[in-house]
């Protein structure tokens, strides 16, 4: 594996029990009225919807590169299909005229490039341009060049 961002951790599973837990250690010190069953009640739902979001996260906002291929969400592109990974844009000096990638379709059958995400360009052999993504895009465009160049 050159690449791997896994879209979300099962961590966060334990944020909802813990907060639980705590209000339930301050309610044991301070009050004389102790809710067991709204705080436990609480807690399952609390990772119940954790889980759904978590789940969907790893399943459609994940991207793993390979040797062979880039996965990004539910879509996979094979490198030989890859023919360049464009540079970043650079608006540095003040003009915004948006790349011709950056208007592309975005890899992962997603309508755009997920929050705190940015997007990398990418042309694909047959000349198409397409967006792919990551948190750490610096990090995934330096593996995509390297992994582009030695398919080449």
């Amino acid at each position: 594996m050159l690449f791997h961002e896994p879209g979300a951790r099962w961590r966060a599973l334990a944020w909802g029990p813990v907060f639980c837990a705590l209000v339930l250690v301050i309610e044991l010190f301070t009050g004389p009225v102790i809710h067991w069953f709204a705080l436990s009640l609480f807690a399952v739902l609390l990772v119940g919807f954790t889980y759904v979001q978590v789940s969907a996260a790893r399943r459609h906002v994940s991207v793993q590169l390979t040797p062979h291929e880039l996965r990004q969400g539910t879509e996979s592109v094979e490198l030989t299909d890859i023919d360049a990974v464009l540079p970043a844009a650079d608006y540095s000096d003040g003009d915004y005229e948006p790349k011709k990638w950056e208007t592309s379709r975005v890899l992962g059958e997603l309508t755009g490039v997920p929050r705190r995400r940015h997007g990398i360009g990418l042309r694909l052999v047959g000349g198409a341009f397409v967006q792919a993504w990551a948190k750490d895009d610096d990090e995934l465009r330096e593996a995509l060049e390297k992994a582009v160049v030695a398919k080449s």
